[in-house]
């Protein structure tokens, strides 16, 4: 009889054990599906983000020399910073950072020639 009463208890034991280790599971698993939930949401953002900039740089590109020269330096545009540099004659970057201006999302080069008319204009002076 001790021994059927020591057997329950150990099979009671195992099933306490058992519970509790399927409990820490369920548990981790959760908190596992929250996180991957969370990194979801910010990836999306993130692209989000990331297509407007793209779309604004893809605007800017079209611009003609005359307007990049009017908006040399760093400035608001939108949510983002904008900041333009004109490094060579025939040559403008392009740089679309995050609202503190921290943060470089997007840059590219250019290239707007020099026109004959303004080559000689400037000679003339």
């Amino acid at each position: 009889m001790m021994r059927r009463a020591s057997a329950r208890g150990v099979v009671l034991l195992e099933v306490l054990v058992a519970l509790a280790t399927l409990g820490t599971v369920g548990g981790a698993m959760a908190a596992l599906a929250v996180g991957a939930g969370d990194t979801v949401r910010r990836a999306q953002r993130a692209d989000d983000e990331l297509r407007g900039a793209s779309a604004l740089l893809e605007s800017v590109a079209l611009w003609p020399r005359e307007d990049l020269d009017h908006r040399l330096g760093a400035r608001a545009q939108g949510e983002w910073t904008l900041e333009v540099q004109h490094p060579v004659a025939s040559l403008y970057t392009v740089s679309l950072l995050d609202s503190g201006g921290t943060h470089e999302l997007l840059r590219t080069a250019l290239f707007r020639p020099v026109s004959r008319l303004r080559e000689l204009n400037a000679d003339a002076r």
